[in-house]
C-alpha cells in the first residue's frame, strides 16, 4: 500500500466519525415560540413543582408532598439554552442537577424524575420552557486573584 493512502484513508475515517455526530446535532433544531402563562400551568398541571421550585415564582404545594428541593433558575454562571432546557425535560439523566445529594436526584445514576415524553404533548413542552427560561439570571463569575508582593 502506498504511504499517501495512509493519511487518506486516515482522514476519511475520521470524516466519516465526524458525520454520525452531525446527525445527533442541534443545530438547526429550533420550536416555535410558546407561551410562557401556558408553561406556568402546564408546569402545575403536571405537578412538577412537587420536586422543583422555580426561582422567583410563588408556586402552590401540593398537599402531603416534602416540599421541593430542585430550584429552577436563578443565579448561573452561563445561558441556559432552549436546548439544554427541553433536554432537561424530555432526557432528565442526560445531565444529573449538581449541588444536590445524589440521593436527592438519582438512583443508581438515573434522574428520579418522572419521564413525561408520552404524556406532554409538543406545545406543553414549549410552553413549559417559555416559562423556565426567564428565571434564569446569567451572573459573572468573582473571580478573586492573588497578589504576590514583588521583591
Amino acid at each position: 500500500m502506498p504511504r499517501t493512502s495512509l493519511p487518506v484513508m486516515m482522514a476519511a475515517l475520521l470524516m466519516l466519525s465526524a458525520c454520525d455526530r452531525d446527525m445527533m446535532s442541534e443545530v438547526g433544531f429550533r420550536l416555535p415560540e410558546g407561551d410562557a402563562v401556558a408553561g406556568r400551568e402546564s408546569f402545575l398541571y403536571m405537578q412538577c413543582n412537587q420536586c422543583h421550585t422555580v426561582y422567583g415564582e410563588d408556586l402552590p404545594a401540593i398537599p402531603f408532598e416534602e416540599p421541593p428541593y430542585v430550584t429552577l433558575g436563578g443565579p448561573v454562571t452561563k445561558v441556559k439554552t432552549y436546548g439544554e432546557l427541553i433536554t432537561a425535560i424530555i432526557n432528565p439523566s442526560h445531565e444529573l442537577a449538581e449541588g444536590y445529594a445524589e440521593e436527592q436526584v438519582s438512583q443508581d445514576g438515573e434522574s428520579n424524575m418522572y419521564v413525561y415524553n408520552r404524556y406532554m404533548t409538543v406545545q406543553e413542552l414549549i410552553d413549559i420552557v417559555m416559562f423556565l427560561q426567564p428565571h434564569y439570571d446569567v451572573v459573572v463569575p468573582e473571580y478573586h486573584y492573588r497578589v504576590y508582593p514583588r521583591r
